[in-house]
């Protein structure tokens, strides 16, 4: 069957799942079988979902099913929603109606996943209701999967960092209650790079630490400790010379296997260039370390706005090589 046809055999099962649904509110009906056809509906509009999905219509559709006007200037384009994740959303309100919560999660999470290629806002509603019957229902390691979706639709297609930050740290919060280190770690490391990025610096440097703390006595992750100390002795440089001192001071005594990596010995030769206020030697120091361990583009970042500091550089072109 090829694509159009599996969309037309889409559209009848919607206009069956429809039927049934007005069928089961008439009196008689709602007596005898309102919840059997109900659940024949559920099952057509999963299948009109999966349908829809095999042909690859994820965006145009029909505003009838859709319930989507298409003048609305508000929409990407006429009918946005996808057909798929319409229908999955329907079969989701369908099992909530017959008290099957974790189907009607599952629905509702189907549902976010497509409209994440053609809505991305309706994709988070649906997901936050997915999250709200997991929460309820104590699945909290699901739930905050979930929420590192909706923080990575505002990452990467709203672009709105502000809310990722706030998914990530939900995620964290669910996972440490959860016991599940290691992944609250990894959101919290999420949340760091974001807060130094927006100049919430003492923020990032309490993540830092913290991630740094809890990984430095780990034998499978200590080697990563060094990163994050480094990371938050970036974030107090920043915010003033002395303190990156003090810190770095700390960090070497916290883990002194901190004190033979390439990290701290950069950091030690940046405070020593930005106390005589030398931009070529802060310069050099970087490109050597570059020139191993190559710098992300997070740590460019840091590195810039520390040498922008320096007499005479705040002008300069940004470049560290």
């Amino acid at each position: 069957m090829d694509n159009a046809g599996k969309e037309r055999e889409a559209v009848q099962l919607m206009a069956e799942a429809e039927k049934r649904v007005k069928a089961s509110h008439s009196f008689l009906r709602g007596l005898f079988g309102g919840n059997t056809r109900i659940e024949e509906a559920c099952e057509m509009y999963t299948r009109a979902a999966n349908m829809f999905k095999m042909a690859k219509n994820w965006s145009a559709w029909l505003a009838k099913w859709c319930h989507v006007r298409t003048q609305d200037p508000n929409r990407r384009n006429p009918g946005c929603r996808s057909a798929a994740g319409n229908a999955f959303c329907l079969a989701a309100k369908l099992h909530m109606q017959l008290q099957s919560k974790h189907d009607s999660a599952t629905s509702f999470v189907d549902a976010g996943n497509a409209y994440k290629k053609a809505d991305p806002q309706e994709a988070i509603n649906c997901l936050n209701a997915a999250i709200d019957i997991y929460t309820d229902m104590g699945r909290f390691t699901i739930a905050a999967k979930h929420h590192i979706t909706i923080a990575e639709i505002y990452e990467t297609e709203l672009v709105d960092i502000e809310k990722a930050i706030a998914h990530y740290e939900q995620s964290a919060d669910y996972y440490k209650g959860e016991e599940s280190n290691s992944s609250a770690n990894k959101c919290l490391l999420k949340v760091a790079a974001y807060a130094a990025q927006l100049e919430q610096y003492q923020k990032a440097i309490e993540i830092y630490e913290q991630v740094g703390a809890n990984t430095m006595d780990n034998p499978l992750l200590k080697y990563s400790a060094k990163d994050y100390f480094f990371k938050a002795a970036l974030c107090h440089f920043i915010v003033d010379e002395l303190n990156a001192k003090l810190a770095l001071e700390k960090y070497e005594e916290m883990f002194p296997a901190f004190t033979d990596s390439r990290e701290c010995k950069l950091l030690k030769k940046l405070l020593e260039a930005h106390e005589e206020q030398n931009s070529e030697a802060y310069t050099e120091a970087v490109k050597e370390f570059d020139s191993i361990s190559r710098l992300d583009q997070w740590l460019t970042t840091m590195l810039l706005r520390i040498k922008k500091s320096i007499q005479g550089d705040g002008e300069g072109d940004g470049d560290l090589k």
